[in-house]
């Protein structure tokens, strides 16, 4: 399910992210019973780079985008900090799925889809121009404008990946989350995947945190690498994950 999470804090809520804002994930541990899924995991992530999740099946990848999605129970914190100010504010995260299921000849349009997210008003009743023309804004910033009136169960994967995109963005989240944003799509997609995430990057000065196994996607684009095996056991820079000897161990 496409989600939009504000986590509560202590002060007023911030629309967009800014430059001095960052992210802090405290020592986030997942329980399920005696078992522990993931322990201690312990993330600073600023606005405005890209920090990719990598690990083996398993590693505990999902529970921990669940965990801070609020979706999973969990011990830690979650702080979103303004450091010109010093304060703690609340943090608007976005999220994109690795799958959304559509039933096959579901008659909901992108419009609906769309519209059900942000508006108020029952999509069944007729479409509202002040709406549809603030849809077909956002679409337009991932190139899907043109996709506004298909149907939602008749998208490709990469078109449908585009319309998640441009509701995940509004309004402007503080933290983008995607899980295997590449999954199911084929090469052109992905190449269209990578453009649209640098567009983000350039544009919108937001967090975004992506678990992916698309290495090449890493090397290229993440300015900061999470090896995830229950816990971090590698982070830094792409070339500083990707050939380190724990990397072989979890892939090799």
């Amino acid at each position: 399910m496409l989600k939009s999470k504000r986590l509560k804090s202590a002060s007023l809520h911030h629309d967009a992210a800014c430059g001095f804002h960052c992210i802090k994930v405290n020592n986030i541990t997942v329980r399920d019973g005696a078992n522990t899924i993931i322990e201690d995991i312990n993330l600073h992530i600023h606005c405005g780079k890209i920090t990719v999740i990598i690990g083996r099946n398993g590693a505990g990848k999902s529970t921990l985008i669940k965990a801070i999605l609020g979706e999973r129970k969990h011990e830690g914190t979650i702080e979103f900090m303004d450091l010109k100010n010093k304060t703690i504010q609340n943090l608007h995260v976005g999220y994109v799925p690795q799958h959304l299921n559509i039933v096959k000849n579901t008659p909901m349009s992108v419009y609906d889809l769309f519209a059900s997210y942000i508006s108020r008003s029952p999509v069944f009743l007729r479409k509202n121009p002040k709406v549809y023309r603030r849809i077909e804004e956002q679409l337009q910033i991932f190139d899907a404008k043109d996709l506004i009136d298909k149907r939602a169960c008749d998208l490709s994967g990469g078109e449908l990946q585009r319309v998640l995109l441009s509701i995940a963005i509004t309004p402007v989240p503080n933290l983008l989350l995607l899980d295997e944003p590449v999954s199911g799509i084929d090469k052109n997609g992905m190449e269209l995947f990578y453009e649209n995430i640098a567009t983000l990057n350039k544009n919108f000065d937001l967090a975004m945190i992506i678990v992916s196994h698309d290495f090449d996607f890493v090397r290229k684009y993440a300015d900061h690498v999470i090896l995830l095996d229950k816990t971090i056991v590698k982070e830094g820079k792409p070339s500083e994950v990707l050939d380190s000897e724990e990397f072989k161990r979890a892939f090799g």
